[in-house]
């Protein structure tokens, strides 16, 4: 009998502070553990409330984790800022994507392997009247593009990660999911890496 082998997929969020990065890195470890999977999540964050280097990895499985505290390779970026790129690149391996704000990040990296989906969220929650949503849209983007998580998934663990002073914007908050979600759909980009066999 050949012995199972642990899939793991770790997911960096990256951004400055005041973009809701350890909101969706919540949000993304809460709908992996709705799913059934195995999740590991810690943030990396400045003193600054607003402004400040702002990152989060979240450690998803289909079986016991086994990756140390600190991971060392990186399948998935959902980059709202391009501040923390730089530090990635090392630990960026080949069959992964990066999805990022093209609003904000204007010129993607040179990492060889990896899908790049230029989802411009800051605009497109912009659009819907929520300037603020660009994390969500793009965490929906990152969703649609390689089934990390099922965006429905996302959509059901919103009211258990916002606040209780939050929970007013549960309905906004989803409407940025989806349509991140359906801007991956529409330019043809839904499944374009697959996080799971």
């Amino acid at each position: 009998m050949l012995a199972r082998t642990t899939v793991e997929r770790a997911v960096v969020m990256t951004g400055i502070g005041g973009q809701g990065i350890q909101l969706v890195a919540k949000l993304l470890a809460e709908a992996g553990i709705r799913e059934g999977r195995q999740v590991m999540m810690f943030g990396i964050f400045m003193g600054m409330i607003r402004g400040g280097s702002s990152d989060s990895t979240v450690v998803l499985a289909d079986d016991e984790i086994v990756s140390p505290p600190i991971v060392p390779e990186v399948w998935a970026v959902l980059a709202m800022h391009p501040e923390g790129l730089p530090k990635l690149a090392p630990k960026v391996r080949p069959g992964g994507a990066l999805v990022r704000n093209a609003t904000v990040v204007v010129k993607a990296p040179a990492w060889d392997g990896v899908l790049e989906v230029a989802v411009p969220a800051t605009d497109l929650a912009t659009a819907l009247g929520q300037p603020l949503g660009a994390s969500m849209v793009g965490l929906g983007a990152l969703a649609a593009a390689t089934g990390v998580v099922a965006v429905p998934s996302l959509v059901d663990a919103l009211a258990s990660v916002l606040p209780p002073h939050r929970q007013k914007h549960v309905a906004s908050n989803r409407a940025c999911l989806e349509r991140g979600s359906d801007w991956i759909r529409e330019h043809g980009l839904d499944g374009s890496v697959a996080a799971w066999g």
